[in-house]
This record gives C-alpha cells, sequence and structure tokens, in this order.
C-alpha cells in the first residue's frame, strides 16, 4: 500500500494570534476511510481547503501522490464542503452537466443511478429538494466521481438519521478501494463504523493518528468515547 497524502511542517496562520493549523507532519496512506475529529477551531476545515487547493499553506508542504498541490492533485481531489454550493435555481442535470464538462472522471451514468434509487429526477431544481435530499445531491456528484482523494465536510450534519443512512450506505458502496477518503465529522458515534483510522486535532494541533483497531484493543472502548476522554467532552 502506497502513501497518498505527505504534510511537511503544514501551518497556516491567518495572523500572530490566529494559527489554524500549526506545523502538522504526516503521511496517509492509500485505500484508508480517516476521521478528522476534533472541537470546533481546531483546524480541521482550514486542513482541508489547503488539501484541495482552496487555501495556501502559510509554511510546509503538501504532496499528494508525490506532487505538491497544483493543477495536477486539483484534478485527482473530489471535495465535500460543509454548505450548499449549487445555485438554487439549477436543475440536477444542468449540474450534472456541468460536473461532466468540469470533472474528466466524473460518472453521469454513475450519478443518475443513485439518483434514480432516491426517486430524484434530474429535471428537479436544487431549491425544491429538502435540506437532507440537498446533501444527498452533492454527496452523489462527489462519489461519482473517480478521484484519488476524497475530502467530505462535515456530510452527515444537521439531516435527518434517514438521510444520515443513506449517506453512510454511498460512502461504503461508492468508495473506491484505491484512494482515501477523509471525512471531517463531530457526529463520531455515528460514522464509527465506517473508519479505518482517525486523526485527533485540537488548537491546530495534530494531537494524534492511529487506526480504529488500535483504539479500540488498546483503551478497551470505541473512537467516540476515547475522544471524549482525550477531549474531556
Amino acid at each position: 500500500m502506497s502513501d497518498l497524502i505527505e504534510l511537511v511542517g503544514l501551518t497556516k496562520a491567518y495572523d500572530e494570534k490566529h494559527i489554524a493549523v500549526n506545523n502538522i507532519n504526516l503521511t496517509l496512506p492509500r485505500g484508508k476511510i480517516i476521521g478528522l475529529l476534533g472541537p470546533n477551531g481546531s483546524g480541521k476545515t482550514t486542513l482541508i481547503k489547503m488539501l484541495n487547493g482552496l487555501l495556501r499553506p502559510t509554511r510546509g508542504i503538501i504532496r499528494i501522490n508525490g506532487q505538491e498541490i497544483g493543477v495536477a492533485t486539483k484534478a485527482r481531489v473530489a471535495y465535500l464542503p460543509d454548505r450548499t454550493y449549487l445555485a438554487a435555481n439549477r436543475k440536477i442535470s444542468e449540474v450534472l452537466d456541468y460536473f461532466c464538462d468540469f470533472y474528466q472522471d466524473f460518472s453521469r451514468e454513475r450519478a443518475l443511478s443513485m439518483l434514480h434509487s432516491l426517486g430524484i429526477e434530474p429535471s428537479t431544481r436544487m431549491n425544491t429538494l429538502s435540506k437532507g435530499s440537498k446533501e444527498k445531491v452533492q454527496l452523489i456528484l462527489v462519489m461519482s466521481r473517480n478521484a484519488d482523494l476524497y475530502l467530505l465536510d462535515e456530510p452527515i450534519a444537521g439531516v435527518d438519521p434517514a438521510a444520515r443512512d443513506y449517506i453512510l450506505r454511498t460512502i461504503i458502496n461508492n468508495y473506491n478501494p484505491a484512494a482515501t477518503m477523509m471525512i471531517s465529522t463531530h457526529l463520531i458515534g455515528d460514522i464509527e463504523q465506517v473508519l479505518d483510522e482517525v486523526i485527533f486535532m485540537r488548537y491546530g494541533y495534530l494531537v494524534l493518528y492511529n487506526s480504529v483497531k488500535n483504539i479500540r484493543e488498546q483503551h478497551g472502548k470505541s473512537v467516540d468515547a476515547y475522544f471524549r476522554e482525550v477531549f474531556a467532552c
């Protein structure tokens, strides 16, 4: 199993007092679903945005597939932000057209199949969908790409349990085992079942990187319980 992500001295400082990511050194392999966990203000979203090239590091290096962040890496990263970003008046079919034009690795057939399984017509406009359905559509768009790295920022926040179950099933059933998926979430108990490894962050620092199996064996508790112990939640 080869490494996919390499972070060397990675730092993002918005100013002298606000250092969102602080000197992180970390290597992450292919073929894993990794939970990015930490309290609010830990730097999780900042880290994700640097990995997909939306933010530039203040210091340090990010390599994906051995390449520093640039056009080549952006083409191999699929990103689900923590908020709705699709134009409200657009039909889903129009959004599919956009993704087909913009991403060479996007599969329209896969997206249509997942939409069909939900009973969502491509002619539907985004502003007519419930919050849960919008979240599902956005996840379908991401999971219909054949990327090397999938970055999901709070994919199950603010949706009902049924929508969460669908989102988790979609992740499991459409996940490329040769890729890596990083999922940022506060709902650890709901998503722990799909995780292989976890990263704990606090105040921009890396607190822990370990496998879910090791945490359970070494500490005799779930990741959710161990997280609460480490962060005294």
